[in-house]
This record gives structure tokens, sequence and C-alpha cells, in this order.
């Protein structure tokens, strides 16, 4: 990085140190050979990178560089950035956006899998993201999932359905591109905003704004993640909310060290230790949730707290909130940890054992 002089993102930084340091992490050669197998006949080369970011991330001066670097706006939204300004809306491919009053609605659109992430739409999360925090026309951002087309819920609003399993077992899930910069990426940068290179170096280096989930149908793991850091969540009255990562394998990115914050040690582990289900109509998803309401008045609910979130002293406070509850050195050293724990599961037994469940051509999808 020239002594702190550059800001790499999580490729840009691994791939390098294996020219630098041949032999601490595995080439760009090796990589691109590792991406091309389904997780069981992977060598494991990833267990290798996580162990490099948990150092780079255990340092307070490293870490936190890395950190910023990921805060940052990425070039893609800085190029869409003109044109979303202009018009106020943008198609991603799996996030379609629209500015209406001071609002930026974010609609993830994968309806052929229910919204289950896969490496794409965590670019274009990202990207939707950063184009809601830098267009000075958006006040607050909400996050809601759009009408799907599988058989099941066919014209019904969905959430999420978590990680994309079957791009999972593929071996198309990578530690770097997905599972970390998802977690460094576009959703920290909702609970902390991005960083500015231009602003007054006397206020908060950050450019944040406030954010509403609104749930329909479900909010599965990743899913469900994202309900922890926003400012408000709603959701549908039938709808509900697990973490089923113990079950697949996997740890549920940063919900383990967030959720006990909303529900407690106990109940954080009924749900992430023993995949509870949580209903919206049951009392314990008032932990999780602000408002429960029918899912025909789901809109006029958006539009409240819309009204109430677009108040000029919000910022301020929700940034003093999220300093209060989660302090980023806290955050650093859980995603140091996280960077191995989770390379490890990519390679659990159970995880590969599961990979035989899923079609030969799940890489499509």
């Amino acid at each position: 990085t020239g002594c702190g002089r550059r800001y790499l993102r999580l490729p840009e930084l691994v791939e390098p140190a294996a020219i630098a340091f041949p032999g601490l992490v595995p080439t760009a050669d090796q990589m691109t050979a590792e991406r091309a197998r389904p997780q069981a006949r992977k060598e494991g080369r990833e267990i290798d990178q996580g162990i490099f970011l948990r150092g780079i991330l255990r340092s307070p001066v490293s870490g936190r560089h890395l950190l910023n670097a990921m805060l940052r706006p990425t070039p893609r939204a800085l190029r869409l950035l003109p044109a979303f300004s202009r018009t106020g809306v943008a198609d991603l491919g799996s996030v379609r956006m629209e500015r209406r009053d001071g609002a930026a609605l974010l609609t993830m659109c994968r309806d052929d899998c229910l919204n289950a992430e896969d490496t794409q739409q965590v670019e274009d999360m990202e990207t939707a993201v950063d184009l809601a925090l830098l267009d000075p026309g958006v006040c607050v951002g909400v996050l809601r999932g759009g009408e799907m087309s599988h058989p099941r819920y066919r014209g019904k609003r969905v959430f999420s359905a978590g990680i994309n399993l079957k791009a999972l077992h593929a071996g198309a899930i990578s530690l770097v591109d997905f599972l970390l910069r998802r977690e460094l990426g576009y959703i920290h940068k909702l609970l902390r905003g991005i960083l500015v290179a231009d602003g007054p170096r006397w206020q908060s280096p950050t450019s944040a704004k406030p954010w509403v989930a609104a749930v329909d149908g479900f909010a599965i793991g990743g899913g469900m993640q994202l309900l922890l850091v926003l400012d408000h969540v709603l959701a549908a009255s039938d709808a509900f909310f697990s973490l089923p990562a113990a079950h697949e394998g996997i740890v549920p990115g940063a919900a383990n060290f967030r959720l006990t914050r909303y529900a407690g040690p106990r109940l954080s582990r009924q749900i992430i230790l023993e995949g509870r289900r949580i209903r919206a109509s049951e009392p314990a998803a008032r932990l999780l949730v602000d408002e429960v309401v029918e899912p025909a008045d789901l809109d006029e609910a958006i539009e409240r707290s819309i009204d109430r979130l677009a108040g000029p002293a919000v910022n301020a406070n929700r940034h003093m909130l999220n300093l209060a509850d989660e302090s980023p050195d806290e955050f650093r050293r859980y995603m140091a940890e996280f960077a191995v724990q989770q390379a490890l599961r990519l390679y659990g037994e159970d995880v590969i054992g599961k990979a035989s469940r899923f079609p030969p051509d799940a890489r499509k999808r």
C-alpha cells in the first residue's frame, strides 16, 4: 500500500502479496484453476488467504487501512453516478434502483433464486449502496425484495433466501470476492457510510445515511444479517427470519458479532446454533424488527419510516449510536478471526458432503 498511501481492496491486496512473498498466498493462476473446480474438488488454497487476511486485520494499522479501503466507493459506482443523479434510476442487473422524493429504493430482483446472493449480487448491491450514499438527492435508503418467478412464490415479493447454496457447492462462492467483500464492503457501508476522500478532515470521514428494510416473505441467512445494520426494520405479519448457517456448515457473517445486541445471548444461540426460526407474529420478533404490519399495509409503513428518518439531525445521531454499539476496532478484530474460521468451514467435510445434492450444472445459475 506504499506505507498507507494507496487504498487496495481485497483482491488488489492478496494478488500482489503472492508476487511479493512467494508461497505466502496462492498466485492468480492457482486461484483461477481453483475457481474452475466445484467446491468438493478444490485444494483449499483460500485457507492461506484467510490466514494472511487475519494477520492484516489483526493489526490496528494495516487492519484499519484495509477497512478504510473497503469503505471507499467502487469505480463502477463512480462511473454510474452522473447518470443516476440525472435520471434517478439504475438497473444494475440483480438490483434495481429508483430515487423518489429523496429516498433511494433498492429492489433486490433475483427472481430466479429468491434473491439468494452470489458474487454478482454482492457486486450489484455494493454499487447500489454506493450510488445511494453518493447521490446528494438521496436522504434515506430502502431495501426490499422484488416479485419472484419461482413457482412457489410466483408474483409475491421475497426479501432474501440468503447465500446461493448451488453457487457455494459449485465452487462459485469465494472467501475474498464474496464472503469477505460482502461484510467489509456493502454491509459495512450500510452501517458506516462511504469514505469520502475530499471531505473535511475534522468531521466524520464517512458520508452515511439512514436505511430502512421492508421484509416480505422471509429474511433467511444473509437476508437476516442485513437487518442487523439497518436503522428501521419493517416486516409483513406473515414473514419469518432465520440464520441456518450452522446447518449449512458455515459462519453467518457478522451475525454472531451483532445479534446478541438485539436478541440477547440465549435467543441468539437458539437462532444460530439450533436454527430456530422466528416468525413476525411471535413476541420474540420484536427484538429483531421495529414494526410488524399486514402485507397490504407495508407500502404505507415504508413511507412513514422514510418521513421519520429524513430529519436533519438523524445522521449525526445514528453515527453516535452506531459508534456506541459497534466500534470499528471491535468489528476489525471479529473479522480477523472470521477470515480464518470461514475459510476452514468452506472446506469442512460436512460442507463438501452437501455438494452431491446439487446438479453438476449449478454454476450456470
